[in-house]
């Protein structure tokens, strides 16, 4: 595995944010819904990204990269055969494409890595039991699925507190079908923003759903997608890194991020100002600033993948934090509550496990001078980085490839803004 060595430091200067993982994914997958060509920019081609620009070209439809641009023409004929889709250790394409694939190509056979095929997937399970559609999933610990049916429309009743992305998923599958369809969410609903983005996301292809409340959604049937250019915003939720080292002593411009966004993830700046943090924006973007930082009760349940950065902040802030409703980090890349602990204890931090959190002291500063691991988990790789700027000595990182997963441009970014990076080099 690849290691870096990250002085104690600050960063300063402007950095853009980099494309939405989360918005050309849906991009991606509604443009391969529709009959004609569509075109995505700025797209940054991360694992994630790749996985599911792949799935789509598997299903049919047909891709041309150039550049930051990715121009997709719509899948127009089922495949002869069950197309094989590589989700890598992607969630988002497996959960995207599921739908999809049953209605573009009446299922599709999904492989993956790492911790994939161990992510939660009854709700697709229990619907595809109930439609009569072939659910069989594969022994081991990589992920081997085969689905074979066509989806049709109807009810579909889905717990909201597993994953919005069976939400998402539906949603955008939904529209081709003949007939009308219902989607209730029943319990506590989490990340609420990426349904929102979802729907934001199908607004520019032309389709509609009616938002009867925030756990009701009716999706009429025989929709036709039109082609669109789809602008892909910057990502907040990778942003929160740059954001919170401002919090923490940097001086950042970052820039590239919308204003009023869907991204449930631009909560950072809600959670960073009630700790003490100043935020401003200018002619070169947003700014954080450091102030005198102060525990506080973060609800991690809409904004699941910034409650490790968080954690970093809440560690060096006066008094206890806690983070609640984040129990599902434990089923992402890594367990990323227990990572998340384990690694900033190791630094020195003061962090209890809770079952669906965590319980900070905050400390003076972290003492650094040990390896510590990205647990093949791109949100603990740049929070390690960002931790090591606050070290009192270097701190070496071990297994920074999975930062490819989702932001292959970090540590160059990291570089560029003035980070002390050894045994890495730009290019």
């Amino acid at each position: 595995m690849a290691q870096v060595t990250i002085a104690p430091g600050r960063l300063s200067g402007t950095v853009a944010a980099p494309p939405s993982k989360s918005a050309a994914h849906r991009g991606l997958i509604l443009a391969a819904m529709c009959p004609g060509a569509s075109t995505l920019a700025p797209v940054d081609l991360s694992d994630d990204v790749s996985a599911t620009l792949g799935g789509i070209a598997a299903l049919g439809a047909r891709c041309q990269r150039n550049k930051g641009e990715v121009r997709v023409v719509g899948a127009q004929l089922p495949p002869d055969t069950l197309p094989l889709v590589d989700c890598r250790e992607s969630g988002s394409t497996l959960r995207f494409l599921l739908p999809a694939a049953l209605v573009l190509a009446g299922g599709a056979h999904f492989v993956g890595r790492g911790r994939l095929g161990q992510r939660p997937m009854k709700p697709y399970e229990d619907i595809c039991r109930r439609q009569g559609i072939a659910y069989q999933a594969g022994q081991g610990g990589g992920l081997d699925l085969r689905v074979e049916g066509r989806l049709r429309a109807g009810e579909f009743v889905l717990p909201g507190d597993v994953s919005s992305q069976f939400v998402s998923g539906l949603l955008m599958a939904l529209p081709r079908l003949p007939g009308d369809s219902l989607i209730r969410l029943t319990g506590k609903v989490e990340s609420l923003g990426y349904i929102r983005q979802t729907l934001q996301a199908m607004r520019a292809f032309a389709l509609e759903v009616e938002v009867r409340d925030d756990r009701t959604y009716v999706v009429p049937g025989g929709q036709r997608y039109r082609p669109a250019d789809f602008p892909v915003e910057g990502d907040y939720s990778q942003a929160a890194v740059f954001l919170c080292a401002g919090a923490l002593g940097s001086s950042l411009w970052v820039s590239g991020l919308a204003d009023s966004s869907a991204q449930g993830d631009q909560a950072v700046l809600d959670h960073l100002m009630r700790m003490g943090a100043g935020v401003s924006r200018g002619p070169q973007g947003l700014r954080v600033l450091a102030g005198p930082l102060s525990g506080v009760e973060i609800d991690g349940s809409q904004c699941p993948d910034i409650v490790p950065i968080l954690a970093l902040v809440c560690a060096l802030a006066q008094g206890e934090s806690r983070i609640l409703g984040a129990a599902r980090l434990r089923l992402k890349e890594s367990d990323r509550l227990a990572a998340t602990c384990q690694e900033l204890n190791r630094l020195g931090g003061r962090v209890r496990e809770t079952q669906d959190g965590l319980i900070i002291q905050g400390v003076d500063g972290l003492e650094g001078g040990v390896t510590c691991s990205c647990h093949g988990d791109h949100r603990i790789a740049m929070l390690l980085a960002v931790a090591a700027l606050r070290a009192r000595r270097p701190v070496t990182l071990d297994g920074v490839e999975c930062l490819s997963k989702s932001y292959p441009g970090f540590l160059k970014d990291f570089q560029m803004l003035g980070g002390e990076v050894h045994g890495w080099h730009m290019g």
